[in-house]
């Protein structure tokens, strides 16, 4: 399907060097190319050819990793590979509700919304007034702002601010256990939650908080990535290794009804 007005997109050159756009069919800005005739992206489609100053772009309709990739960073986000693990094991799916504690730089924000519009939404709880304008500008910068909200406060005692129930509830906060009772309600029955920590301490808490809380299938991993270099006639372990970031923990709430 061709490009259409609005949609945000990336050229990328021969060396893999990416400038990103807003499409418009009137003069288009583009950072470090100037203005450039937007009516040039009228009949174009992802992976087509553009030819600009002489030389050649490749133009790209955005997945969630470059979109993450992306991202104007203040707080640390959460990874690409964490993100995904998140929304395997929670199974984030278009139409779902997702309370999520923490927007850091709207990294996992961008994933989960990405996952769930256009019939769901992301509700996210902030502390920091600071890193939820800038996950709102990464977010709306690539149209995504409509499916999202947020309300500033403490998770531990606030208000989380919905009149609905979440299938997925997430928390990238130091005390995820602490959080728990105020935050349950508000997550539905068979509903997922994980919390990303960064040491294994504060995973032994939370882990004891779910099985103490009733949730099944609790459980917690960290994920490991590792690129291969890869040459005519050779290829090796790349010496750079994406390694810890952060531990998962998952859990399923449980009903409180019995037959």
């Amino acid at each position: 399907m061709a490009f259409q007005e609005g949609e945000t997109v990336y050229l990328e050159d021969a060396n893999g060097k990416r400038v990103w756009a807003k499409v418009a069919y009137g003069m288009v800005k583009v950072q470090s190319l100037g203005a450039i005739d937007g009516t040039r992206f009228r009949d174009l489609d992802d992976g087509d050819r553009l030819t600009i100053v002489g030389r050649e772009y490749t133009v790209f309709r955005p997945g969630v990793t470059e979109l993450m990739d992306s991202l104007e960073r203040g707080a640390q986000i959460i990874s690409p590979k964490d993100a995904a693990t998140i929304l395997m094991h929670c199974d984030v799916k278009c139409g779902d509700r997702v309370i999520e504690v923490g927007a850091g730089s709207g990294g996992l924000t961008t994933a989960l919304l990405h996952a769930v519009a256009p019939e769901g939404r992301v509700h996210t709880l902030e502390l920091k007034e600071e890193n939820a304008h800038r996950a709102g500008r990464n977010v709306a910068r690539v149209g995504l702002d409509r499916y999202w909200s947020y309300a500033i406060g403490d998770a531990r005692e606030m208000d989380p601010g919905v009149d609905w129930q979440a299938d997925v509830l997430t928390m990238d906060m130091p005390d995820p256990w602490l959080a728990l009772p105020n935050l349950e309600g508000s997550l539905r029955a068979g509903g997922r939650i994980c919390a990303y920590v960064p040491n294994m301490n504060q995973v032994e808490s939370i882990v004891v908080a779910l099985r103490e809380a009733g949730y099944s299938d609790v459980h917690a991993l960290e994920n490991i990535q590792r690129y291969l270099e890869v040459h005519p006639g050779g290829v090796r372990p790349s010496f750079d290794t994406l390694g810890h970031t952060g531990y998962l923990v998952f859990g399923r709430k449980r009903s409180g009804k019995k037959e």
